[in-house]
């Protein structure tokens, strides 16, 4: 369509702004901003059609419409594939077929043109909290203060810069304690345990002395602890989506269809929704957004329900968010509002593509340090089998030695180990002895040292490994952002070569230029703090670890010294007692530093360290091209639960239902 056609319009008020209307015989969705009424209407007959229970609009006197409307045209607008998250982001990369761009959608376009169809001036600022929501009945004077401080919070302000004003300081939100639950009507489903915690001013954390000269503690933070499972996440998200249109928000973890009470899962989502949280109450603005005060204090559930529709009835606000953001005049400078966007397009593109790059080096490096762990572990085995003469097991090594077998093999073992257990073929070799316990204590400083390589690489820097999905994908996260900049400076640019001068219109496109720079600038702030906090977590780890394995191996490195070689002699402890990782020489397999579980059974051997679980892989971030876990993965471990799938031995394997059969 184009400028002055005639349109017929079937239904006018639908979700998020948009008609339905009838253009040449053909119906579909435009916005509602997109055209207006130019005479009087009247509403005409109920349509005869079973689909339909509205009615149309139409011109007065007009001829009653008795037939069906026309079929809907396929446009191909908004999301095509809600039922196909996956699918969809594996193809587009997590992209929008919305062929309507965030000009549009978010109101920008809107405000320039027309401004807002509201009064613009609004209370004096204040700085609300966050604060408990009411449990009992408020009266009138309560719900009058309650509107006034909601009013309020739908202020924003701009300083110089541009950069966003904080009416707020940073809290920190925890996420933990899931638990499942079951209800009739929806299921079973997980509930996490939100922990909002608000520390004071730093004027107000000073160390006071009390009577007795001591500086008292600093004081505890407050905290508000709320439990929510994941659809009101869902209604969190699509709330500030709609009433925050000019901002850049998190995206919000998909929902799982398969596997989503599995304790790996229920971690990863855990950890998902902390994050999640914590990026949306580090935006300036958004932390004291009305329902985020609202998701993260009413601690009633009665009130919970009370106030929700209230919450899931507002409109987006369009327009009225950038009738609501206040800036100095003259904040910014057109030429550099142009080369600004296009350098923090180009730099948001390089962050993203360095940071998918650094997320698989990452993960190589994890794994890598579980091949060195296994290594470690093989390195100490054999050396325990060197100094006990016991060899590890084979691949033919799969049953019990008989009677026979195993009193020739004692008999042949004769002066391998003296009657102390020390390594040599001489009775009483005090130096031998200390030998062999030195040695013992090596391998067992190889085998402590193999398991803190291991905890690093599953806990410490898979913790490393989920932090980076915050930093990636900027450019997919900003484009809105950038669309509605680009397209305000075009109409900006437009306005001043038609009209030479500043008027309202070029002042409504100063406000969104002051809206989307204040977004680049916090980027740039969150950028500086993410990469700080992710590289110092990871040379804390590592300085952590080889702290750790420096002094293993110094304490393995002193049994070879005096006075601790004086003390392994047998005079001073005695004999060689065994050490607890000789038991699983037998059953090691030298390939895979593995241990076979039914020779551990039926020898009642050490199960502890047996077939390791694989490495855990971070879940997927939502825009991820190529899903990390599909929804196949989870098909096949309930296949595994039943039937005992190799692939995941750890598992189920041989205890499966049907493993026999399988």
């Amino acid at each position: 369509m184009k400028a002055g056609d005639d349109i017929e319009v079937l239904k006018e008020h639908l979700p998020d702004g948009w008609s339905l209307v009838n253009i040449a015989g053909e119906a579909g969705l435009i916005p509602a901003t997109y055209y207006t009424f130019t005479t009087d209407f009247t509403t005409g007959p109920t349509l005869h059609s079973k689909q339909s229970s509205a009615s149309t609009i139409g011109p007065k006197n007009s001829t009653p419409r008795t037939t069906t409307p026309p079929p809907l045209a396929n446009q191909r607008t908004g999301e095509w594939s809600y039922g196909l998250p996956n699918f969809r982001q594996s193809l587009l990369g997590g992209k929008s077929l919305n062929r309507f761009s965030n000009f549009v959608t978010s109101g920008a376009e809107e405000w320039v043109l027309n401004g807002s169809a509201q009064d613009a001036s609004l209370l004096a600022p204040t700085y609300p909290g966050h604060h408990r929501e009411r449990t009992e009945d408020g009266d009138e004077d309560d719900d009058v203060i309650q509107a006034k401080a909601s009013q309020e919070a739908e202020q924003h302000f701009v300083d110089s810069g541009p950069v966003w004003k904080p009416k707020l300081p940073e809290f920190q939100i925890l996420v933990h304690s899931p638990s499942k639950r079951s209800s009739t009507l929806s299921g079973s489903y997980t509930v996490y345990t939100i922990t909002s915690l608000f520390r004071p001013p730093p004027n107000e954390r000073a160390h006071q002395e009390d009577d007795s000269g001591e500086p008292e503690p600093p004081p505890s933070p407050r905290r508000i602890s709320v439990h929510r499972r994941f659809s009101h996440f869902v209604f969190l998200h699509t709330a500030l989506t709609r009433r925050l249109p000019g901002i850049a928000l998190p995206p919000l973890p998909e929902k799982q269809y398969a596997g989503r009470f599995s304790e790996d899962f229920v971690e990863a989502r855990r950890g998902d929704l902390e994050r999640y949280l914590n990026r949306v109450v580090r935006h300036p603005i958004a932390r004291y957004a009305e329902v985020v005060t609202f998701f993260l204090g009413c601690e009633s559930e009665v009130e919970w329900r009370k106030k929700l529709p209230h919450h899931l009835s507002l409109p987006p606000a369009g327009p009225q968010f950038y009738a609501r953001v206040f800036h100095p005049a003259f904040n910014l400078d057109v030429d550099e509002a142009t080369e600004s966007v296009e350098r923090f397009n180009r730099h948001l593109k390089a962050v993203g593509k360095g940071v998918q790059g650094l997320r698989g080096m990452f993960s190589g490096l994890r794994h890598a340090r579980m091949e060195l762990a296994k290594y470690q572990r093989l390195l100490s085995y054999s050396i325990l089998s060197l100094i006990t003469s016991t060899p590890l097991a084979t691949t033919s090594a799969v049953t019990k030695p008989t009677e026979d077998e195993e009193e020739e093999e004692d008999t042949s073992r004769a002066g391998l180990l003296n009657s102390e257990g020390a390594w040599c073929w001489k009775e009483h070799c005090d130096e031998c002895l200390r030998l062999t316990k030195a040695m013992q204590k090596t391998a067992e400083a190889l085998q402590g040292v193999a398991d803190l390589q291991e905890d690093n690489a599953r806990r410490v820097q898979l913790g490393t490994h989920e932090a980076l999905k915050e930093v990636a994908h900027p450019s997919v996260l900003y484009a809105p952002v950038i669309d509605t900049h680009k397209s305000t400076l075009s109409r900006y640019k437009s306005a001043i070569q038609t009209k030479g001068d500043i008027d309202e219109a070029t002042g409504r496109c100063e406000t969104v230029l002051n809206t989307t720079m204040s977004e680049f600038s916090t980027y740039h702030t969150q950028k500086q703090e993410d990469f700080e906090r992710i590289a110092l977590e990871h040379l804390n780890g590592e300085i952590a670890l080889y702290s750790s394995i420096l002094e293993r191996l110094e304490a393995a490195k002193a049994s070879f010294y005096t006075p601790e070689w004086e003390g392994l002699s047998a005079a001073q402890s005695g004999p060689r007692q065994a050490s607890k990782y000789e038991r699983d020489l037998p059953r090691v397999d030298p390939r895979t530093g593995n241990l076979d579980l039914g020779r551990g059974a039926a020898e009642g051997g050490r199960t502890g360290r047996s077939s390791r679980e694989p490495l855990v892989e971070p879940a997927p971030h939502v825009w991820d091209s190529a899903p990390m876990r599909p929804v196949s993965a989870a098909i096949q471990e309930g296949v595994g639960m039943l039937f005992g799938s190799p692939s995941v031995p750890s598992l189920y394997g041989r205890g499966s239902v049907f493993g026999k059969l399988w």
